[in-house]
């Protein structure tokens, strides 16, 4: 899942199903040297997974690291991908935020989208652009597992609609239908669903300060200009998918 896509929410949420382990932290362990090759290494790697169970982990940036396909279809050829997507302009925003809250002193976000303000040509070699490529990505992705083993899941859904998008999610994996719109509620101060319940707690929880930060204001016609840029791309990635997203709306 590219970093930013919502990835979190959708494992957090994902923790309510019963059928389902889950590492907590980002593993990173198909881009290291020491990349697990086969299923039984990586076995050891992963949570104890009771007998029935799915064992997932989320890594985002395996969905734009070149080796990790090649990697996790070497490891098992039978692995499920989820992939979550959002708006690609939107997307790169919150990943300037990002950086912008780790480095004040970082240039603009319009002087890193332009490798020339003048002519409006956009610098693709900047990673907050590259990443929503989307379409680029999941070429890579397609030399090693066919599209009936991916699932793309909506970052927009997963706000406005949790459940239903979960519920993908849960067909996908063989899984009932247990997540309902029963477990969430909207924060009104957050902008975003939080559980009613957390896993083995009886509190309501929504994700830190990290999450759902404030986009600084960007240049209406940078994003235009990204929005152009993007859209040939979106509109493959649309077909690639057989899902309209809606960011060109």
């Amino acid at each position: 899942c590219p970093r930013r896509g919502r990835t979190q929410w959708e494992l957090q949420f994902l923790r309510l199903e019963p059928c389902v382990s889950a590492l907590g932290e980002t593993s990173h362990y198909m881009e290291s040297d020491s990349w697990c090759s086969s299923l039984c290494v990586c076995v050891e790697l992963m949570p104890k997974t009771l007998e029935g169970q799915i064992t997932m982990e989320k890594t985002p940036s395996y969905f734009v690291t070149r080796e990790a396909p090649a990697r996790i279809s070497a490891m098992s050829r039978d692995t499920k991908l989820i992939v979550v997507v959002r708006d690609p302009v939107t997307r790169a925003i919150s990943d300037y935020t990002q950086t912008l809250s780790k480095k004040p002193d970082i240039p603009s976000f319009e002087s890193l989208t332009f490798k020339n303000r003048t002519t409006g040509l956009i610098d693709t070699s900047w990673s907050a652009i590259q990443i929503g490529i989307y379409a680029k990505h999941l070429d890579n992705w397609l030399q090693y597992f066919p599209m009936g083993q991916i699932l793309f899941v909506s970052g927009e859904r997963l706000i406005s609609d949790p459940a239903g998008e979960l519920g993908r999610v849960q067909d996908f994996l063989g899984l009932k239908r247990i997540i309902t719109d029963k477990h969430f509620y909207f924060n009104q101060t957050k902008g975003f669903p939080c559980l009613k319940k957390a896993e083995g707690s009886s509190k309501p929880h929504c994700l830190g300060k990290t999450k759902g930060r404030t986009h600084p204001n960007i240049n209406p016609e940078v994003v235009q200009r990204l929005r152009d840029f993007y859209r040939p791309f979106n509109m493959k990635f649309y077909q690639m998918t057989g899902r309209i997203f809606g960011w060109d709306d």
